[in-house]
């Protein structure tokens, strides 16, 4: 962190020098003031957050939403890929039969996504 730091610090304070020649006989005077040196890094704080944080923090929440509202006889997805149909909800787990007579325990934690129950899967036909 202290390395992105320095970097930072070092651009910004050594791209208002490279072009000193005449630094001396006349002050420089930067368009729009210390304020124009910060421009283009409170740009790109803006794009990733825009871009990149924001939509990741609304898919985290909505994940959330889904698997505290996680019922018997829903099915859902593992972490592992493995498909399963919710037996029981507990705090931390959930008891999931993943085939006929076959039930694990699985953590919340390790649930990808909560597949809807009322839309059929259709296979996808691939061509070549």
């Amino acid at each position: 962190m202290s390395k992105i730091k320095f970097l930072l610090l070092s651009v910004l304070f050594l791209s208002q020098n490279i072009y000193a020649d005449g630094a001396a006989a006349a002050p420089a005077a930067t368009p729009g003031g210390a304020f124009g040196g910060l421009m283009p890094l409170l740009i790109i704080f803006v794009f990733f957050y825009l871009f990149l944080i924001r939509p990741q923090q609304k898919q985290r929440k909505e994940l959330e939403r889904q698997i505290n509202a996680i019922k018997k006889d829903d099915t859902i997805l593992t972490s592992g890929g493995i498909y399963a149909r919710v037996i029981a909800v507990k705090e931390q787990d959930v008891e999931a039969e993943i085939s006929h007579g076959v039930r694990v325990k699985i953590a919340k934690s390790a649930i990808v996504s909560v597949l809807d129950n009322n839309k059929p899967v259709t296979p996808e036909v691939v061509k070549k």
